[in-house]
C-alpha cells in the first residue's frame, strides 16, 4: 500500500484532535449568555454568550454545534471503520476514506476561516492541514486508469452522474442566488449577521459544486477519474447533507426560522446521495484479479 505509514499517522492525529475537539465544543456552557450586537453593516445579531462559541451568532453556533455532533457521532466512526478497511486492501474502504477525509478537510477549513476566533483555532488549523495531506495522498494512491475494472458494467453510471449533476447544479444556482442579486443592487447579502464574507458559499462554489459537475460528467462518458472522483464526492455530501439536516434540527431548537421547503429539500437530497451511495458499493467488485489487471488499490 502506498504511503500507509503516513495516511496512518495522519488518520490517528485527525481522529484525536477532532474527538478533543468536538467534545470541548459540544460540553463548554461558561458565559454570559445570549445578547445583541450590531454589526458593521448596521445588522442587529443575536449573539451566542457560552462556551466555545460565545462570540458567534445564535444561528451559526446551533449550525457549529449540530456540526460537532456530526463529526463525533458519525464522522469519527465512519474514518476509523474506512481506515480499518482500507487496511485490509479493501477498495470499498479505501473509497469511503478518501471521501471521509475530505469531510473533516471541508469541515475543518471551513471553521478555520469562518469560526470567530477561539482556544480551538490552532487545533482546526491542525486538523485541516492533516485532513489536506491525508486527502491528497490517498488520492494519489489508486492506480486510477484500471480503477474502472473493479466496478460492474451494471453500475447506473447515467443515473448517478445525473444526480450529480443536478445536485451541483441545485446547490450552484442557490448560493449564485443569494449572492448575485445584491452583489447587483451594492447591498450587504442577508444573513452575513456579523462575519466578514461567506466563507462555505465560497467553499461550496469554489470546489464542491465543480467537482461534482466534473464527476458526473466524467462517470456519464465512463472515464477512469469519473470512478474514483464520484464516490468520494458521493460521501462527502453524505456526510455534508447529515450534518446539514442536523443544522437544521438544533436552529429550530433555538428559535431560528427556516423554510420547510429548505428542511424537506434537504432531508430529500440526504436520503437520495445515500442510495447513490448503496448503489455504488454493490457495484464494486472486490476480487479482481490484480496480476491480469495489473491493478494497485493503494
Amino acid at each position: 500500500m502506498k504511503y500507509k505509514r503516513t495516511i496512518c499517522s495522519l488518520v490517528m492525529l485527525i481522529t484525536i484532535f477532532s474527538i478533543f475537539a468536538t467534545s470541548y465544543a459540544i460540553f463548554s456552557n461558561q458565559g454570559q449568555g445570549e445578547y445583541e450586537y450590531q454589526s458593521i453593516f448596521g445588522e442587529t445579531v443575536s449573539i451566542y454568550g457560552k462556551g466555545l462559541y460565545s462570540h458567534e451568532s445564535v444561528s451559526m453556533a446551533a449550525q457549529a454545534i449540530a456540526q460537532d455532533y456530526v463529526t463525533l457521532f458519525l464522522g469519527v466512526p465512519l474514518l476509523l471503520l474506512s481506515f480499518y478497511l482500507y487496511q485490509k486492501g479493501s477498495l470499498k474502504g479505501s473509497l469511503l476514506l478518501t471521501g471521509t477525509l475530505g469531510y473533516f478537510l471541508y469541515t475543518y477549513a471551513s471553521y478555520s476561516f469562518l469560526s470567530m476566533y477561539n482556544s480551538m483555532f490552532l487545533i482546526y488549523v491542525a486538523l485541516m492541514s492533516a485532513s489536506f495531506f491525508a486527502f491528497i495522498l490517498m488520492m494519489m494512491s489508486f492506480d486510477v486508469e484500471n480503477l474502472p475494472l473493479f466496478f460492474s458494467e451494471k453500475m447506473p453510471v447515467k443515473f448517478l452522474g445525473g444526480f450529480l449533476l443536478f445536485v451541483s447544479f441545485v446547490f450552484g444556482m442557490m448560493w449564485t442566488g443569494k449572492l448575485g442579486f445584491p452583489l447587483l443592487s451594492n447591498t450587504p447579502p442577508a444573513d452575513l449577521q456579523h462575519y466578514t464574507t461567506f466563507v462555505i458559499q465560497a467553499l461550496d462554489l469554489g470546489f464542491v459544486v465543480p467537482a461534482g459537475l466534473l464527476a458526473g460528467i466524467l462517470l456519464i462518458m465512463r472515464k477512469p477519474f469519473g470512478y474514483l472522483l464520484t464516490p468520494v464526492i458521493i460521501i462527502k455530501e453524505i456526510t455534508l447533507l447529515t450534518a446539514l439536516t442536523a443544522m437544521i434540527l438544533l436552529q429550530l431548537k433555538a428559535g431560528v426560522e427556516i423554510g420547510y421547503l429548505l428542511i424537506w429539500s434537504v432531508i430529500l437530497f440526504n436520503l437520495l446521495v445515500v442510495f447513490c451511495m448503496i448503489l455504488i458499493m454493490k457495484n464494486i467488485k472486490e476480487n479482481v484479479e490484480k496480476q491480469s489487471t495489473g491493478m494497485t488499490l493503494h
